[in-house]
């Protein structure tokens, strides 16, 4: 079984990528960040004919989550439970015997800021929550876009992503990694424990083409699933794409 993240910075600009992507790479779950729609205008119908059915969360113009899947899910959750936040960044459910969880985290703007703040509240609170979730669904993914780098690995130069700079700070490394002290696994770095690879790309000063990216876009399974990882990586081809998203998919195949 395939499951995959992408941010695909606007479902209404990026549906032809997506439903190409579907096609080329058949993944079993998709989860989808910054749709960027509200729920009456979300594709249902363009993505059912492409195999999905589909539950999301929207609003205009920013945000949105969505999770694509060939079975249907079911117990679905938006937003975290208990913390009142009005943009709609999270998306749990079931499909099958797997849970799902979607996160679209805060970017934080800048260390220091009043969003910056938030982004650490909201962090705290994702892993409580999670704490509580993984009691009554050991078999867990939690992916999307997570707004942090976790190492220097991850980045192309550490002397400017470095530990006073948002999405690399400590205290936002510090709270992925308490996240993953919950037996939550990075697939991909499991799989790669020493390459460079990156997830997104700034569409500024040839980011792509200079290959001046971060690795923030990730899959996390969790303890009982970590056995049954055999493959992860990030489809990179899609960032070549005439008017891409800054982002590529990350995916992780679970066997057996």
């Amino acid at each position: 079984m395939k499951i995959a993240s992408w941010n695909v910075n606007s479902l209404n600009v990026r549906l032809p990528h997506l439903q190409q992507w579907l096609a080329q790479s058949n993944p079993d779950i998709v989860a989808l960040q910054e749709t960027k729609l509200e729920d009456e205008r979300f594709p249902d119908d363009d993505l059912l004919a492409a195999g999905y059915r589909s539950v999301f969360a929207g609003q205009k113009t920013y945000n949105g989550v969505a999770v694509l899947s060939r079975e249907s899910a079911r117990d679905v959750q938006i937003g975290i439970p208990g913390f009142e936040d009005e943009q709609k960044r999270v998306l749990a459910a079931t499909v099958g015997d797997l849970r799902i969880v979607n996160l679209y985290v805060v970017n934080g703007q800048d260390v220091g800021t009043d969003k910056y703040a938030y982004k650490l509240r909201w962090l705290e609170a994702v892993h409580d929550w999670l704490a509580t979730e993984l009691v009554t669904h050991p078999r867990m993914i939690v992916l999307g876009d997570f707004n942090i780098a976790p190492d220097d690995r991850d980045v192309h130069d550490a002397t400017v992503w470095n530990d006073s700079h948002i999405l690399t700070s400590r205290a936002e490394r510090d709270a992925l990694l308490k996240i993953n002290a919950l037996g939550l696994h990075d697939a991909w770095r499991a799989m790669n424990p020493e390459e460079r690879q990156f997830s997104w790309w700034d569409y500024r000063q040839g980011g792509f083409r200079r290959n001046l990216g971060l690795r923030i876009d990730m899959t996390l399974v969790s303890e009982a699933l970590r056995p049954h990882c055999v493959d992860s990586g990030i489809d990179r081809e899609t960032r070549t794409w005439d008017r891409p998203s800054d982002h590529a998919p990350a995916w992780v195949q679970l066997g057996g």
